[in-house]
């Protein structure tokens, strides 16, 4: 219906709103922000039911640490990435953008940026760690999609640079964390880390 197409773009305009947040006691504002949405928004990803008994979204504590400078190195695109979301949006297919590599704890982790083929070329970044499964989404969260707009605190980047600044304290669960009506598209196994990422969204109760 006309009403869904215009309450989805509304969703994705207030959720990029909350990703141009600055200043002081962003991190906890922009928390506010979605709880707010899910609270409250047609496009919640939540049931009605689940709306009016929700209390809000679990995070783990701010973690200066896992901000991270970084460069996103050239990637062999090799064969496309195909990956079955088990909805309506049937095979979605990716290319290799390029890599970061970086650190946690001194060990080495890289994960693949993705390109979205015919999804308007943005950058999509899935990953699953070994909090997978227990204290976060078995699934696997999201760094990032700047086709939804879910990337201005996530990732900083500037023109010209291949430089640029993740932050995993706004790594977001997938909408099927929240509902078995939605499928969404998980992390493949390039992007599995083996070392915990306690930091961003936990697993919905």
């Amino acid at each position: 219906m006309p009403q869904d197409k215009l309450d989805l773009a509304d969703w994705r305009r207030r959720v990029g709103d909350l990703y141009r947040l600055s200043g002081a006691d962003t991190l906890r504002r922009f928390r506010q922000g979605r709880d707010e949405l899910f609270r409250s928004h047609p496009q919640s990803p939540l049931t009605p039911q689940a709306r009016q008994r929700f209390s809000g979204l679990r995070y783990f504590d701010a973690d200066p640490e896992v901000k991270l400078r970084c460069r996103l190195e050239p990637a062999d695109p090799g064969d496309l990435l195909e990956i079955e979301t088990g909805g309506e949006d049937g095979v979605i297919t990716y290319r290799r953008a390029g890599h970061l590599r970086f650190e946690l704890g001194d060990r080495p982790c890289r994960l693949t940026v993705f390109s979205l083929v015919g999804y308007g070329g943005g950058l999509f970044l899935p990953f699953r760690d070994s909090t997978s499964g227990s204290e976060t989404y078995g699934g696997g969260r999201y760094l990032f999609d700047t086709v939804k707009n879910t990337d201005g605190l996530a990732l900083e980047l500037k023109a010209g640079s291949p430089d640029v600044v993740i932050d995993f304290n706004f790594a977001y669960n997938p909408s099927c964390a929240y509902d078995t009506r939605w499928a969404c598209p998980l992390a493949p196994r390039e992007n599995w880390l083996s070392v915990p990422m306690r930091a961003g969204e936990r697993v919905f109760a």
